[in-house]
């Protein structure tokens, strides 16, 4: 034992000396501009500020059932669950990598009954190979790779980065989630108006129609005008099935986001509420905070980081490796004297490992850990110029969104007008019914425009807060995702 402890102080001046080999990360910039850019020409009445963004921004629509569903969404649906079990998995990566920081300790036993050759080595229970004999033996065996060029420490960095890559993994799937299941609503809200009007219009045709009967009964009315009026009747009875289906397609599309059963959420979704709309002013925050909010960047970022330190470790490899081991135990042929004090036997020692010849291939895995650094650090910058781009597209299509859905109610306004007059016109025998029929197919046309513009305008203003990386914040620091366990 004495040599153990001539040998610590060496261990520790060892330990002293080490370094930790290859670059250290250095958080890239993200190159943020210190405003958003201003739109160009004409601006809309609801516009973005500059205040801290909302991250429950679903929120913002008021719409009570919009939240519900973003709730459920988030607590069962399998992709972002699927998400936490690859969470779980890197997470448990990284505790196994981690091990090699400390030291291992194991035990070994065993019991073996065997007979030596009298021809061959020397028989170690003095039988001379003529009989079979007895062995026992235990040990504690101890062991520790002295990381002296930071080897591990890089290992563990790299896998600290890995997490953070799957942690980010989960944010982006829930961001799309949030925005995919309001996307879905507010569609669906768009339909059923479209829906409600079709069959307003369908009421007016119907109408028209039992005005050109009687009429055609009075004599002042042709068969013409007849057959024009049920076939306008017939042509918007043919829109309601396609808008039918489409409204059980969106509802089960909303049920499949909440790991539902087709068909569950018919009962609370068939009613028809209002469309979700934005409010005049809403807030963004500023561009500094884009690189911390988006679950992309902060991967890319991640990526970058476990990259740099995987140099450390192909660097590492080109030194010397020394490990620390020592076992201490019991060995006897006869079971009672196992465990006696002169049964005992012990090992202690360090190894060393030094490459010398490896045909190249340390070098080959140097090059390429700093190709795959290289091409991470281009992947940050992409990653940046990309969720720029997709910012301002979206402030503009929000904008220009707002612009035709009000030109667009100024046509219904008018169709509606138009349609009014032209069935007065009619019934006084000053249009033929042709005019009813094109202003009617008009008014019909320009109410379902004005409508999926008006959900134009809030899918755009979702697209824009999963463009700014709002949402996943509300539900991340509810609890670690836990492994579920199936019977």
């Amino acid at each position: 034992m004495s040599h153990l402890f001539r040998l610590t102080p060496i261990v520790f001046g060892v330990l002293l000396a080490g370094c930790t080999l290859g670059p250290d990360f250095q958080r890239p910039d993200s190159q943020a501009p210190q405003q958003w850019t201003p739109l160009q020409g004409e601006a809309a009445a609801s516009r973005p500020t500059a205040e801290p963004l909302e991250l429950r921004w679903w929120e913002n629509f008021h719409d009570a059932r919009l939240s519900a569903l973003i709730e459920k969404v988030a607590a069962n649906n399998l992709d972002l669950r699927m998400a936490s079990a690859r969470l779980l998995q890197s997470r448990a990566l990284r505790s196994s990598i981690a091990a090699d920081e400390t030291p291992s300790l194991g035990f070994s036993g065993g019991y073996s009954r065997a007979r030596n050759s009298a021809e061959g080595l020397n028989d170690p229970s003095g039988n001379s190979g003529k009989a079979a004999y007895n062995l026992w033996q235990g040990d504690l065996v101890a062991g520790w790779e002295l990381d002296l060029w930071g080897r591990v420490r890089r290992q563990v960095e790299a896998a600290d980065a890995g997490v953070e890559v799957a942690e980010n993994d989960r944010r982006g799937v829930l961001l799309a989630l949030l925005a995919e299941t309001a996307g879905d609503y507010i569609q669906l809200r768009a339909v059923q108006h479209t829906l409600a009007v079709t069959r307003d219009n369908l009421k007016v045709a119907r109408h028209s129609l039992k005005l050109s009967n009687d009429r055609q009964a009075q004599g002042v009315a042709t068969r013409l005008d007849v057959a024009q009026a049920s076939a306008q009747v017939a042509s918007i009875e043919a829109r309601l099935p396609t808008l039918e289906a489409r409204q059980a397609d969106l509802i089960n599309a909303i049920g499949l986001l909440a790991a539902e059963p087709p068909r569950t959420l018919q009962g609370e979704l068939l009613e028809n509420a209002e469309l979700p709309a934005p409010q005049q002013r809403f807030a963004i925050g500023v561009p500094s905070q884009l690189a911390e909010r988006r679950p992309d960047i902060r991967q890319a970022e991640a990526r970058l980081h476990a990259a740099t330190a995987s140099i450390g470790v192909a660097k590492a490899d080109f030194y010397p490796s020394i490990r620390l081991s020592g076992s201490f135990g019991f060995q006897a042929m006869q079971l009672s004297d196992f465990g006696a004090w002169d049964s005992r036997r012990f090992a202690i020692g360090p190894q060393i490992s030094l490459p010398l010849f490896e045909g190249g291939r340390l070098s080959g895995v140097l090059e390429l850990r700093e190709a795959q650094q290289q091409e991470a650090a281009l992947n940050y910058r992409k990653v940046v110029l990309g969720a720029w781009h997709e910012i301002d597209d979206v402030l503009r299509l929000y904008n220009a969104s707002q612009l035709r859905r009000d030109h667009l109610a100024e046509a219904v306004r008018q169709n509606r007008i138009a349609l009014d007059t032209a069935q007065r016109q009619y019934v006084e025998g000053a249009v033929d019914f042709l005019n009813v029929l094109t202003v009617q197919g008009a008014l019909l046309a320009s109410e379902e425009q004005w409508i999926d513009s008006s959900a134009a305008v809030s899918q755009a203003l979702v697209g824009l807060y999963k463009a700014l990386g709002g949402g996943w914040q509300a539900f991340d620091l509810a609890e670690t995702p836990q492994l579920t366990k199936h019977p």
